[in-house]
């Protein structure tokens, strides 16, 4: 199995806020719209697997991921490999602890062409995507959910929820790759801690990208 690369991490962090937003029930998009709305905060502890297009596993990672709105969130990839993706509402941070290496962006600049616009609140749920409830026979409620611009890295989510709670999320890429993240241990709208959005790098660090 290879080394995980981030254009396989940065497809879920693009694309969990907007899938926080689908409820159970048979809803229209103004449900969806008040549900995303209520939604302040969530964490949980998360496995990721991803296969490409060749139908091989090249990756298969765990670790814990926070989000708060607006436009802050952190998924911490504790396994194979520590990586961070730390999105403090302004800037768009990603650390790898063997490469000793950090990149930073404007976060509206690395997301705007993703469903993940939704962190900032200023695009209507509707606007965004087309949505429809599928049938799978698991015990769970699933949608699939597809954006509405054709340039989105994002062909297709599809996302499972049990007992309320969103509990997978599967993602279909303009690469082919197919990714798959079990949720666990999921809280919603719990205060978090203000410094879980600010990345403090190890003395150091290579940085690249434009900092403040």
């Amino acid at each position: 199995m290879t080394r995980p690369c981030t254009r396989h991490r940065f497809i879920p962090l693009c694309v969990t806020i907007l899938l926080l937003a689908a409820a159970g029930g048979a809803g229209a998009a103004d449900r969806l719209e008040t549900y995303f709305a209520d939604l302040q905060t969530f964490q949980a502890d998360f496995e990721q697997s991803v296969v490409d297009s060749n139908g091989e596993q090249v990756q298969h990672s765990k670790g814990k991921v926070w989000i708060q709105k607006p436009g802050r969130f952190r998924w911490d990839y504790r396994t194979p490999y520590r990586q961070l993706i730390v999105a403090d509402g302004k800037r768009l941070w990603t650390w790898d602890e063997d490469l000793e290496q950090a990149t930073v962006k404007p976060v509206d600049d690395a997301l705007s062409s993703t469903p993940a616009m939704l962190l900032s609140g200023l695009r209507p749920l509707a606007e965004v995507v087309q949505w429809s409830e599928l049938e799978r026979n698991d015990g769970r409620r699933w949608y699939s959910l597809s954006p509405r611009q054709s340039d989105s890295a994002v062909e297709q989510v599809r996302l499972a929820f049990a007992a309320n709670q969103l509990s997978v999320i599967e993602v279909s890429d303009s690469f082919g790759n197919q990714t798959r993240i079990v949720f666990s241990a999921v809280q919603r709208n719990r205060k978090l801690d203000p410094g879980l959005f600010r990345l403090e790098l190890p003395a150091g660090t290579d940085i690249i990208g434009d900092t403040p």
